[in-house]
């Protein structure tokens, strides 16, 4: 049901990502333009991704037509697995799911923002969203929480993130982008935010990822690990445009007073090859990809889950590199255990873990 109120004055605020949680949200991949070659390749990863997080907490899928019996086959001795017939355009469960806030006493409410394909008709990355669009609430109503609308607001999941104690973290370049709501000033968009999320104070990061697609979502910089803690995607090499990137989100981490540990991104760029662009079909109006096209890989695209933090890996010249994020999260993370996963799968979808999960916290339906 929809709640004709705002969730601060209500007393809601956004938990954490590593506080417990009841269960996780995810799309089964079908899209031609995102995921190649018929999306094989992505539902096999997506299909181990979801068996892991079911070992320890309940998994939402969200199914098509096209995608249910693969699905069902896919998981039928998995317990934990939900499926939901709900259509979507794409499978980017983080941005189209609805975010969910707390009550101190426990009740669990969901947010529906508005979402256009991070960008609408200004950048966005694909001509119809209507179906993404119309994912958050329509998860809510066949789950039965309440849910607050957030009207013409534009936010995707990937946009924010919460350490649970009152502060959130965000990036310039995504929620000031022209494609997102022009006609509010920074100040207002930051109000929103502390009206919606409970926030008492929004860190401003400068930039991203470079070339992440999304105007550069946060949760591909940097994610909170605890309550004034967070990794940061962080390079060494002054002539990689990434350098500059991060160190202006460091500057204002560590004014901030928020405690930085560096989480290297790969150290070779993961590209588009050729075998992978004969895999796409794109439609009018989508975003198309290029040979040699750098994607935005990251380490920090990372997920928490109640027993786990899943790890993209991207083998190939990163085997050094993809170890050391297993071991630097594994030593930060205790006593989750850090879980490798082998995600270049996702990656040329042009996201992560991270973008592809959404979590629902533990408590009760409100």
């Amino acid at each position: 049901m929809k709640i004709d109120s705002l969730p601060s004055p209500d007393g809601f605020g956004m938990p954490a990502e590593f506080e417990p949680h009841e269960a996780t949200i995810m799309v089964f991949p079908e899209r031609p333009g995102s995921w190649p070659y018929g999306a094989q390749p992505a539902q096999k990863v997506f299909t181990s991704i979801i068996k892991k997080i079911a070992e320890c907490e309940k998994v939402y899928v969200a199914v098509s037509d096209n995608t249910r019996k693969v699905a069902e086959e896919a998981f039928k001795d998995t317990r934990n697995v939900n499926l939901l017939d709900i259509p979507t355009d794409d499978a980017w469960a983080r941005d189209i799911g609805p975010t969910f806030v707390k009550h101190p006493d426990g009740r669990v409410r969901g947010i529906n923002w508005r979402f256009n394909a991070w960008g609408g008709e200004y950048d966005g990355l694909y001509a119809h969203w209507e179906k993404d669009d119309a994912f958050a609430a329509a998860f809510c109503d066949k789950t039965g929480y309440d849910y607050y609308d957030a009207g013409n607001f534009v936010l995707e999941g990937g946009s924010v993130h919460s350490d649970g104690a009152g502060t959130v973290m965000v990036t310039e370049s995504c929620l000031l982008s022209k494609g997102r709501n022009p006609e509010l000033s920074k100040a207002e968009i930051e109000n929103k935010l502390k009206e919606y999320l409970g926030a008492e104070r929004v860190i401003w990061l400068p930039r991203g990822i470079y070339n992440d697609e999304t105007n550069e979502h946060v949760d591909n910089v940097c994610a909170f690990i605890g309550a004034g803690e967070a990794v940061l995607a962080w390079t060494d090499d002054e002539n990689d445009p990434q350098y500059e990137m991060s160190l202006s989100c460091l500057k204002v981490l560590e004014a901030a007073g928020v405690t930085v540990h560096k989480l290297p991104i790969p150290d070779v760029p993961v590209t588009v090859t050729p075998e992978d662009l004969e895999g796409y079909v794109f439609e009018e109006g989508e975003d198309v990809r290029e040979v040699g096209e750098r994607l935005a890989a990251s380490y920090v695209n990372f997920y928490f889950c109640n027993d786990y933090v899943l790890l993209p890996q991207f083998g190939g010249e990163n085997v050094e590199s993809d170890k050391r994020a297993v071991e630097i999260m594994t030593e930060l993370c205790k006593p989750r255990t850090a879980i490798p996963v082998p995600a270049r799968d996702i990656i040329v979808g042009g996201g992560n873990i991270h973008c592809i999960t959404q979590q629902l916290p533990k408590g009760v339906k409100s």
